[in-house]
């Protein structure tokens, strides 16, 4: 049994060396350098520019950059986004599952028409994975290609093959196109975002919590005239407590107890498997 265990253990050791996710997860965050681009908000993704700067998704590194380098100029529009509803729920069952967001603008009193039409929008949002699970870009292309989303692309690590304690977290940054007359009249946003579970480590209850918050979201306007002079805007929450729900995935997992007998298992398939191919190929060689 112990040299089972060992022989699995070698394997496990050795996919994580030569892991290439987990290789750029060891390295030291780029901050500040001197080689990362400076920030523009003519940028095509939003993280894209965040990871010009930290090699790795952290929470508070993300607020930081959102706060002081995205939203921290001014803009010269007078358009206000306030949010009324943000509603969140997970809908499938076993390990492929979509979080459906449910997005609702407040109704304002704006200076003028000719204030509304004169201005571009598009709504990002940015949905910031836990590590337990991955979204596919090759699976989100269709989406584009269908016109769901403008645009859309996965940041961070896109190793699909890892499983939940050898990978780092990724996000996914959608963009829509929103006619700003939405303000007056306000429409509901729906999105569907599919979802995979990674497998999760061991434990005794035969499943993983994932917990996952509120996504990020951000106006980017410019004037019509004026295509290069876009800034970002926050969305405002208003008087609704958009930001209080979350939701959970409970994801399936081995049980610990059982890892013995599953790896003995295995290893005997394995070996009878090799065995079996040694045989065949001697046979028909002779």
């Amino acid at each position: 049994m112990a040299t089972i265990q060992s022989f699995v253990h070698l394997l496990a050791w050795v996919s994580f060396i030569w892991s290439p996710g987990i290789a750029h997860s060891l390295s030291p965050p780029v901050v500040d350098s001197p080689h990362a681009k400076q920030f523009s908000p003519i940028n095509k993704f939003l993280m894209q520019s965040y990871y010009d700067r930290y090699t790795n998704l952290h929470d508070s590194d993300f607020e930081n950059f959102v706060s002081q380098e995205v939203t921290s100029g001014l803009c010269e529009h007078d358009l206000v986004w306030r949010l009324s509803d943000l509603k969140r729920n997970l809908t499938g069952e076993g390990s492929h599952r979509s979080v459906s967001t449910l997005i609702k603008f407040q109704s304002q009193q704006l200076k003028s028409l000719s204030e509304l039409l004169s201005h571009s929008c598009e709504l990002i949002i940015i949905e910031r994975l836990p590590s337990g699970v991955f979204a596919d870009p090759f699976e989100l292309q269709h989406f584009v290609q269908r016109g769901v989303f403008s645009d859309i692309a996965v940041f961070g690590d896109t190793n699909l093959e890892l499983p939940s304690f050898l990978s780092n977290r990724s996000a996914v940054e959608i963009h829509l196109v929103v006619d700003p007359n939405i303000l007056q009249d306000p429409t509901d946003i729906k999105t569907e975002l599919p979802l995979h579970a990674r497998y999760q480590s061991l434990n005794e209850s035969g499943y993983s919590t994932v917990e996952f918050g509120a996504p990020d979201m951000l106006v980017r306007c410019s004037t019509k005239d004026r295509v290069e002079n876009r800034c970002f805007l926050k969305l405002e929450k208003g008087d609704a407590n958009v930001y209080g729900s979350r939701i959970v995935w409970r994801i399936p997992s081995g049980i610990k107890t059982h890892a013995g007998l599953v790896s003995t298992v295995t290893f005997t398939a394995a070996l009878l498997s090799t065995l079996a191919i040694v045989a065949a190929s001697l046979y028909y060689f002779k």
